[in-house]
């Protein structure tokens, strides 16, 4: 039977011990870094951010929010978006699915101009 995690303490944590929880039906991951540099949609995933320290700037079709330190950002299945950091040493959580962790692992190994045809594979899009 799988064990539950507990963490106690996230503002010590190091590039060498992040948190990381994978479930069945999602996963947390503690990270740093922008997400891609452009408007993208999951069609059957939600996603979710919780804001560590520093800054995380969200964009959305119709706006550009700022979500400081202590801010948690929901974006349903459907919701174009992008986020990139305010600042180096911004870290967060982040709250995916395991099929968009497959997707980040996906773009992060695959050139740019072929990040389109690896979103439609994982239900998501470039818009």
């Amino acid at each position: 039977m799988p064990e539950p995690i507990i963490v106690n303490n996230l503002e010590s944590s190091s590039q060498q011990s992040r948190l990381a929880a994978v479930g069945q039906s999602f996963e947390v991951h503690e990270w740093r870094g922008s997400g891609p540099d452009y408007l993208h949609v999951h069609y059957k995933d939600d996603e979710a951010w919780h804001v560590l320290e520093g800054t995380l700037t969200f964009r959305f079709v119709d706006r550009q929010v700022e979500a400081p330190a202590g801010s948690t950002v929901f974006v349903p299945a459907g919701v174009p978006h992008t986020y990139f950091v305010g600042a180096e040493g911004t870290r967060y959580l982040i709250i995916l699915t395991p099929r968009l962790r497959a997707l980040i692992e996906a773009l992060h190994s695959t050139p740019r101009e072929q990040h389109g045809a690896v979103m439609s594979k994982f239900e998501s899009a470039i818009l």
